[in-house]
């Protein structure tokens, strides 16, 4: 239910509504004899036959009752009406009744109890029977609901022990948070969440139309029950990011669960993020290395790091690795740049507590474009002529070329095989003077096609 229309949102399955689409068909006489509604259900939550007990629901807009019709013939899927009746506790003499016609049987039948019959605060029962013609089934036990139109009035209140919120702390422990109801006594728990749009509470539509309800304060991911009505709740939490300023948003849910005001608690977390350092200053492309990962001091001494999570950027085939610490919580990897521009790394650590800490950054840039000469036709210059030939050689900035592939001024490209010194030249006559230009790139053994380079030159 979000709080600011107190929508409740219910999750209809295709399966479901297939169903219900097949059940639309022209109504039938029923061919038993009507037995009395299960699966009985309000606001989509449980049914309490419990008057000491009853279900506190928000009803601002009506109340939806419904249950299961039947028969004593188990094969009839005719069309039968399901009558409901509710009155208040305090006065059994003021009955309200509604009925849902054209229902089929062993399908739920949803009606709604009107607004302006359901006073805030005052607690109904209501029933359900069957009626197919001049017949009608005993009636249901009871249900018992308390309506709640009201939200708490307060916002609830927010502190923090260990991050206090005037000043960066070391980041490493979880956070520790105490929700308080604010002097609201029929607060029963709290929704937290580290973004600002809190998840909607709704309820799962399954098979026949039956709800699932959930209680929400069994994710505990995003709910926690208070200790007692109207007061206060414990959270150990590990925030999101590692680092910088982090805002937890909460709100507090009484028993109908209506949401008050969202209020937040806004802290600052220091840099955790390891240390990456490779074992030579600028790493080579394609050729091993191995690097050390190293824990921030601090976040090390709050809770040992177990693990990094390393994510490779911009090589062929870009990553993630998983690595264990040793027990100083260091760990050391090898890896094989292959970017044909250079590579990057995020690495980010994670404690033994489950802190994930901000990633660290590292990269390397590095040059796969041959060399190209000519003594005929220099790079930016001018020379030879038409007619007149031009050796082009390619030598290579990185290991283990095979190959190379060119384009004299956007030809179809041809290939040439690299000699044992990974060399390779081509010979070019050119057609016409003026501009000319040559497009080559160089091909690994491993078949990775590096970085493409332009030679600009004119013929006299």
């Amino acid at each position: 239910m979000s709080s600011g229309t107190r929508s409740r949102a219910v999750l209809a399955s295709l399966g479901t509504l297939g169903l219900a689409l097949a059940a639309a068909s022209p109504a039938n006489a029923a061919a038993g004899t009507p037995t009395t509604p299960t699966q009985l259900f309000n606001g989509y939550r449980h049914c309490s036959t419990d008057a000491d007990r009853p279900t506190y629901l928000w009803a601002g807009t009506g109340l939806v009752v419904e249950g299961i019709p039947g028969t004593t013939d188990s094969t009839d899927d005719s069309r039968v009406s399901v009558r409901y009746q509710a009155w208040p506790v305090a006065d059994p003499t003021r009955i309200t009744t509604v009925t849902r016609d054209h229902a089929t049987t062993g399908f739920e039948a949803p009606a709604t109890l009107p607004a302006d019959a359901l006073a805030d605060g005052q607690t109904y029962a209501w029933q359900a029977q069957t009626v197919a013609g001049g017949a009608a089934s005993d009636w249901s036990a009871p249900c018992y609901v308390t309506v709640d139109n009201t939200r708490p009035t307060n916002a609830p209140t927010i502190s923090s022990p260990n991050y206090p919120p005037d000043a960066w702390n070391q980041g490493g422990e979880p956070v520790t948070f105490t929700l308080d109801a604010g002097g609201v006594d029929d607060v029963t728990g709290f929704q937290f969440s580290w973004r600002q749009d809190l998840p909607v509470i709704g309820t799962t539509i399954g098979d026949h139309g039956i709800p699932q309800p959930v209680d929400p304060y069994s994710d505990t991911r995003y709910f926690k029950r208070a200790d007692a009505p109207g007061g206060s709740a414990t959270l150990s939490l590990v925030p999101p990011g590692g680092a910088g300023v982090m805002t937890l948003w909460v709100r507090s849910l009484d028993r109908a669960h209506n949401g008050s005001a969202i209020t937040s608690y806004t802290f600052r977390v220091g840099s955790t993020a390891p240390t990456v350092t490779p074992a030579v200053p600028s790493p080579e492309f394609g050729e091993p290395t191995e690097f050390t990962l190293r824990p921030d001091a601090g976040l090390q001494s709050k809770s040992p790091v177990v693990a990094y999570s390393v994510r490779t950027i911009g090589g062929q085939s870009d990553k993630t690795l998983e690595v264990a610490a040793a027990a100083d919580g260091t760990a050391k990897m090898k890896l094989t740049l292959d970017g044909i521009h250079g590579e990057s790394l995020r690495v980010t650590s994670t404690s033994a507590n489950g802190w994930v800490s901000d990633a660290a950054s590292w990269s390397t840039s590095y040059d796969t474009t041959p060399t190209v000469a000519s003594d005929v036709y220099p790079e930016n210059g001018s020379g030879g002529g038409v007619g007149v030939p031009g050796t082009f050689t390619f030598t290579p900035k990185v290991k283990d070329v095979v190959s190379y592939t060119y384009s004299f001024n956007g030809a179809p490209e041809a290939t040439v095989a690299a000699d044992a010194h990974h060399k390779a030249t081509v010979d070019w006559t050119p057609p016409t003077d003026g501009f000319h230009y040559l497009t080559v790139y160089a091909t690994t053994r491993s078949g990775i096609r590096l970085a493409p380079y332009d030679y600009f030159f004119a013929v006299n």
